[in-house]
């Protein structure tokens, strides 16, 4: 019992902290990053309460599907001097 509020509160962390990075992130890049990591521990806390299909399809869908997109969007669409100005 003690275990399982220990794991969820560790995720429960995670989650805060990769929401809070995507809102305050100013490189969409990096948000993309932590808006997986905020899906893949919000996955995590489905499958904390057993519940496998909203799990797979958080990993699925969300994971595999909507992030792949936004980071296709962010890689074709970001131009040279935005690439410089990040790395600067």
């Amino acid at each position: 019992m003690v275990t399982e509020t220990i794991t969820f509160a560790l995720f429960a962390a995670v989650t805060v902290g990769c929401a809070l990075g995507v809102v305050l992130v100013k490189d969409p890049w990096h948000s993309a990053l932590l808006l997986g990591g905020a899906l893949t521990s919000l996955a995590v806390h489905y499958v904390m309460l057993q519940a496998t299909f909203p799990a797979t399809m958080q990993i699925l869908v969300y994971i595999g599907g909507v992030l792949v997109l936004i980071t296709f969007a962010v890689m074709l669409t970001r131009t040279e001097k935005q690439k410089a100005e990040v790395y600067s």
